[in-house]
């Protein structure tokens, strides 16, 4: 951490531990692990030389700026059921794309997955008390094998089975459905997200992004007339769909971990929501790269992945230069992803606008 920030100490974490793996067992250490821009990561060691992961979920661990965006429209009719977690908080969970971070998000995904049979970080704790630390915070197994990322770059070959049972994760994902779109914990609670589909969110978003992107960068600020119209142009051509799968939402070889078996675990798991499919292969493609082709699905709409890609691009321009408004402590990294998808963004303008069906 940087600034004024102080990552947490072994002592500060003592009770949270205690809880989680009982009292047989002493904490000898705490680490807090790199990235983690919305929520702390903890690597706890233990007398036994065995660890596990804390989470912990407080403004000091969230390095985005605290200043809410706007909504992207009205709220729907039919309110959710209970409100998610503190209901005087910032963060309103019916924008789909509102700031995927807090203990609730994280439970109702863990128990969504878990539920598929599809592996991520057996949970040990989930603790909103606030006895053992002063914000909410779990502690889950740590799985010590590395990230795919790591093995994709270490050793290609050795990754090839553990990319076959994420592409099978993926397909069970896409398999699960619901006629409503947005978070798992709202949706699967009975509430309703913001917005009339899902290519309306993601165009609106885009809007927003490039309204943010232009105040930031002048190369934007340039085309973005250009852009605005290229967004409307690919969002007129998308036909209607009534049905909505799981997507883990931001799933990169960095958030797929490796187990001691060689089995895929996946973590950062607090945007999973229900949305269009293709959502998901457009981050997919942007992070895996060459690899990709190995998680390729049949049957995405083309009209959809051309919205989302042009989106996506303006997302991952906006955000990093939104993150660099704070004290976030890789300011060259947020620069570098900036830069790539500003640049690819731009090259949306040389492409021929699709027709309206």
């Amino acid at each position: 951490m940087t600034g004024t920030r102080t990552p947490l100490t072994r002592e500060d974490l003592a009770a949270l531990a205690r809880a989680a793996v009982g009292p047989s067992r002493t904490l000898t250490a705490a680490e807090r692990l790199r990235g983690g821009s919305k929520k702390g990561v903890y690597r706890l060691t233990f007398d036994s030389d065995s660890t596990a992961i804390a989470y912990v979920w407080s403004p000091d661990e969230d390095f985005w700026p605290t200043a809410p965006m706007e909504p992207l429209m009205e709220p729907p009719m039919e309110p959710a059921k209970e409100p998610l977690g503190d209901p005087s908080a910032a963060t309103d969970h019916r924008d789909p794309f509102s700031h995927a971070t807090g203990i609730d998000l994280f439970t109702a995904s863990h128990d969504r997955l878990t539920a598929l049979g599809i592996r991520t970080p057996r949970l040990l704790v989930a603790d909103r008390s606030h006895t053992h630390l002063p914000a909410d915070a779990a502690v889950v197994e740590d799985v010590r094998g590395g990230s795919l990322a790591e093995l994709l770059n270490r050793d290609p070959a050795a990754a090839a089975a553990p990319l076959r049972e994420l592409a099978d994760a993926l397909h069970t994902l896409r398999g699960h459905r619901a006629p409503g779109f947005g978070k798992v914990a709202l949706v699967d609670n009975g509430g309703v997200s913001y917005g009339g589909s899902c290519e309306q969110v993601v165009r609106d978003r885009a809007l927003v992004d490039l309204a943010e992107a232009a105040a930031r960068d002048a190369r934007i600020a340039a085309v973005r007339g250009a852009l605005h119209d290229r967004v409307q142009a690919l969002a007129a051509a998308i036909r209607p769909r009534g049905h909505h799968s799981l997507i883990h939402g931001e799933l990169g070889p960095d958030h797929v971990l490796v187990d001691a078996d060689g089995h895929p675990v996946l973590i950062d798991i607090e945007g999973l929501m229900y949305f269009d499919a293709e959502w998901e292969h457009v981050f997919l493609r942007l992070r895996f790269q060459e690899h990709y082709a190995a998680l390729r699905a049949d049957g995405l709409d083309e009209d959809r992945l051309r919205l989302y890609r042009l989106a996506m691009h303006l997302s991952l321009v906006a955000d990093p230069l939104r993150l660099l408004d704070g004290d976030f402590p890789e300011p060259e990294l947020m620069r570098g992803i900036a830069e790539y998808n500003l640049q690819q963004t731009v090259m949306f303008l040389e492409d021929p606008v699709p027709r309206v069906p």
